[in-house]
């Protein structure tokens, strides 16, 4: 049976002699038709371009697929208790900081808080523990649906980052409305995984073929990612290309997103971090980009707002914004019992502005995964070239949405100048019906979407 990770492979790529300049530039060509790379030829841009070379391939092929768009989003997390003593998290269970579970009130004050902010879409966080149940999880997201704000306010989408769990409980996520499901291996190297775990989460193989459980029983988006920092870097870019081709091999789509997280201090963590440079870190999102071009990549508020910019151009298409990363933390005064600490600190309307200002196009679109367009119909739409087609026209109503409910003033003007460029842009019946929906927003509708 194929390994999912197969480890002797990756050291065998990355000890290979140092590509000539001629088949680097070769390796760039195949890359710039966005039909992915293989292991020898990833590690071959890793090493051996150099970076202008590199990252302008990987902002043309972004381009190319994505536009100017950039996803916005906010994480939730629900409760901070867990039974794992993992290494690099602010949650260990040996941490003695209080924990905090969210009652049904406090997730709907958070909601009200988030939706406030002009936020569409949230991630769900919560620990591994008997407390936190499938029960528990869906009774949250059934919750958070339900909460509206007063101009109609809502959360369309709702993602899910929890422990590995069964397929049963899988389908429940999906019965309750799950966008993606996303779980990280953390590191991919299976000797450095054990070290930095103990507990239910320590199983390597449990958290490997998690995803497999998560496709069996009908979600079809799924999201992976390498918390970078814990191992060599250019190992976890290799594995995680080579855990996207097995998704596509075995279920006929790869992930639907690809998280670059970056280890962060937390509270009564002492884990130091192995070498990863922000240099290195944009190799890594440029080669990433290159190498599985048609699968989302997210980044967080781990990153300073100038190395965020960056990543941006090269292969970033989803962000968080104005994250809070301890249960409860929206709209109070930070604590020391976050999970991680982050490096952005903007509000939404200041990351919107700055979007804005380097002319990418913020959206808060959700309408793909109320439209069906998931798994294999939304990437055979995105080969084909036909997802702009509807997600610019999507992009520009939920950001003409942000602009009249939420957008301070600077904001407002900025955002408007960009919308009119945006929309000029989309031809024929589609532009037409662009401009009427903008108008019916306008006049007081609300999620309209194609």
């Amino acid at each position: 049976m194929k390994l999912i990770i197969d480890e002797k492979q990756i050291e065998s790529v990355l000890s290979e002699a140092a590509p000539s300049t001629a088949e680097v530039s070769a390796i760039i060509s195949k890359a710039r038709e966005k039909k992915g790379l293989e292991l020898d030829e990833a590690v071959a841009l890793l090493d051996g371009a150099d970076d202008s070379t590199l990252f302008s391939a990987a902002a043309a092929v972004k381009k190319e697929i994505y536009g100017k768009r950039l996803v916005l989003f906010a994480p939730l997390y629900l409760s901070s208790y867990c039974v794992n003593d993992c290494a690099y998290c602010g949650f260990h269970a040996s941490n003695p900081s209080p924990r905090k579970k969210l009652s049904h009130d406090e997730i709907v004050a958070q909601v009200r808080v988030l939706e406030s902010m002009g936020h569409k879409r949230l991630l769900l966080e919560a620990g591994e523990h008997p407390d936190n149940s499938i029960d528990y999880v869906t009774e949250a997201m059934k919750t958070i649906y339900s909460t509206k704000g007063p101009k109609g306010q809502s959360i369309r989408r709702l993602n899910v980052n929890i422990a590995a769990t069964t397929k049963e409980n899988y389908a429940r996520l999906k019965e309750a409305g799950i966008g993606t499901y996303q779980l990280f291996q953390e590191t991919y190297h299976r000797a450095t995984y054990g070290k930095l775990h103990c507990g239910p989460k320590a199983d390597y193989e449990r958290q490997l073929t998690a995803l497999d459980r998560a496709f069996e029983a009908g979600i079809e988006d799924v999201g992976i990612g390498a918390l970078f920092g814990l191992y060599d870097w250019r190992f976890e870019v290799l594995a995680l290309i080579q855990h996207a081709q097995y998704l596509e091999q075995k279920h006929g789509v790869g992930p639907h997103t690809i998280s670059v997280p970056r280890f962060r201090p937390a509270p009564s963590v002492g884990l130091q971090p192995t070498a990863f440079s922000d240099s290195d870190f944009l190799r890594a999102i440029a080669v990433l980009r290159l190498s599985v071009p048609y699968t989302g990549m997210i980044l967080s508020t781990r990153e300073s707002p100038s190395l965020r910019s960056k990543a941006f151009e090269l292969g970033i298409s989803q962000a968080s914004a104005a994250s809070v990363t301890e249960p409860g933390g929206y709209g109070k005064a930070a604590t020391s019992t976050a999970q991680f600490e982050t490096a952005d600190h903007r509000s939404l309307d200041e990351v919107v502005l700055a979007l804005c200002s380097r002319g990418l196009l913020p959206s808060f679109c959700t309408a793909c995964y109320r439209s069906n367009r998931t798994g294999c119909d939304f990437m055979e739409l995105a080969k084909k070239g036909a997802i702009q087609d509807l997600c610019t026209p999507n992009a520009a109503l939920t950001f003409k949405e942000y602009l009249l409910d939420h957008a301070s003033i600077e904001t407002r003007t900025q955002g408007e100048a960009l919308l009119e460029k945006a929309v000029r842009k989309v031809q024929g019946k589609t532009g037409e019906e662009l401009c009427r929906r903008l108008k019916r927003l306008e006049e007081g509708e609300r999620d309209l979407f194609f």
